[in-house]
């Protein structure tokens, strides 16, 4: 039987207070680990429970934090990427808002890990909320002395401070929000150098994911071979799937890793609202390739969906029935991502202006032959040629459409109009 860990305090009264975090078990992971691991035994202990990194790469975790050097003459940081701006994912503003001690907890387990006395939360300006939890949790977690000087009275110190974005999607890449945690300009940096080796302030730094770091304080409490046995032997653990679109049953699911797209939809959103068919499903927030509806039955965990070609990514799942027009679907997803591009790398400033005006022109009735080719052409210029994954994410959601539905783009432009009714 299934239990929840990440999601288990939301929907309890005054879930995001301290003293409710705590009646819960709260930080009794932080006080097991300044008792009775070294540093290195945690990195060990995180490599052993094979968690990987829930912001989208999935990269694992424990391998991440080895990484950074073992000087301790140098000072060393760790973000949290809070910048939650994929379309349809909510997951970690769900654990932001409503449980915010979990991931404080989890930063300051990750900090002692690594060696950080300085961490911050970068968490986009839209989060007007979940920044003032944030900053309300932390002031708690001081007076209780979970964060500050020599932290239950260990040699451990950590400060944590919230930084809040100005609304823009590319600061959800690594060094992008290094960037704009510097106050510079968020764009990517050139790689390498990797963040573990410099990072913020151009020392070693650590870049983790919300949902990532709320996963530390159990895998410490259960043990690395309970997070182990949930799910698929190569991506374990609970995952949480934000459930979108034209479904009865939308939200937030925590979920072993592994359940199918199927059942997540049927089971837990309980199929369409509207009763139609199922036409096709977005599974990792809109970089990932949308799936029609014969290809349900896989397994929502990295390394299936990547064989599938297709991403897990942010867990975002949104679903369309069979009355969604794909190339309107595709066109506003593609204006999305030319409108959130830094504009740095030209594939990706000039190429996705380019295919944002070819979608638009199909979908307003306008299409001209050869369109779909141009296309095609144009991702093929795009994939694989920028610094950041913005330009690939753009590309590899556009593809899949047309992989699966290029019939509708070929009937705008035959027909001048869309193929549903």
């Amino acid at each position: 039987m299934f239990e929840k860990s990440l999601l288990k305090n939301v929907g309890k009264n005054k879930s995001h207070v301290i003293d409710s975090y705590i009646s819960s078990g709260g930080y009794d992971a932080l006080k097991k680990v300044l008792k009775e691991y070294t540093p290195e035994e945690l990195i060990q202990l995180v490599k052993d429970s094979s968690l990987r990194g829930r912001g989208g790469a999935g990269f694992p975790t424990g391998l991440k934090w080895s990484f950074v050097p073992k000087d301790p003459t140098l000072p060393k940081y760790l973000c949290c990427n809070a910048d939650e701006g994929e379309p349809g994912t909510f997951k970690d503003r769900e654990i932001i808002e409503k449980d915010p001690h979990q991931l404080i907890e989890g930063m300051a387990i990750a900090s002692y890990a690594i060696g950080v006395r300085n961490a911050f939360i970068y968490i986009r300006g839209e989060f007007v909320l979940g920044a003032n939890r944030l900053e309300e949790a932390i002031s708690e977690a001081y007076k209780k002395g979970f964060l500050g000087k020599k932290i239950l009275g260990s040699d451990f110190s950590l400060d944590l401070s919230v930084h809040r974005g100005a609304g823009a999607y590319i600061c959800g890449e690594e060094t992008a929000l290094i960037e704009s945690l510097e106050g510079d300009r968020g764009q990517p940096r050139f790689k390498p150098p990797f963040p573990a080796i410099k990072g913020l302030y151009m020392s070693p730094t650590v870049v983790n994911n919300v949902e990532t770091l709320s996963c530390i304080p159990h895998i410490v409490l259960k043990g690395a071979s309970w997070f182990k046995e949930i799910g698929p032997e190569k991506s374990p653990g609970p995952k949480i799937y934000c459930l979108s679109g034209h479904v009865k049953k939308p939200g937030v699911y925590e979920l072993p890793m592994g359940v199918t797209l199927r059942y997540l939809i049927e089971e837990h959103g309980e199929g369409t609202n509207s009763g139609k068919k199922i036409k096709a499903v977005i599974p990792g927030g809109v970089s990932a390739p949308m799936f029609p509806e014969s290809g349900l039955d896989i397994d929502m965990d990295f390394d299936s969906l990547a064989a599938a070609g297709s991403m897990l990514g942010s867990g975002g799942v949104i679903v369309m029935d069979e009355t969604t027009c794909i190339v309107k679907v595709a066109t506003r997803i593609i204006e999305f991502f030319h409108h959130e591009s830094c504009g740095k790398c030209t594939p990706c400033r000039e190429g996705l202006e380019w295919v944002s005006k070819i979608l638009i022109r199909l979908e307003s009735g306008d299409g001209r032959k050869g369109d779909v080719e141009l296309l095609e052409d144009l991702c093929n210029n795009i994939f694989g040629k920028t610094f950041c994954p913005l330009g690939d994410g753009a590309v590899m959601s556009l593809r899949g459409a047309l992989k699966h539905f290029k019939e509708e783009f070929l009937y705008h432009v035959d027909k001048g109009g869309c193929m549903v009714a």
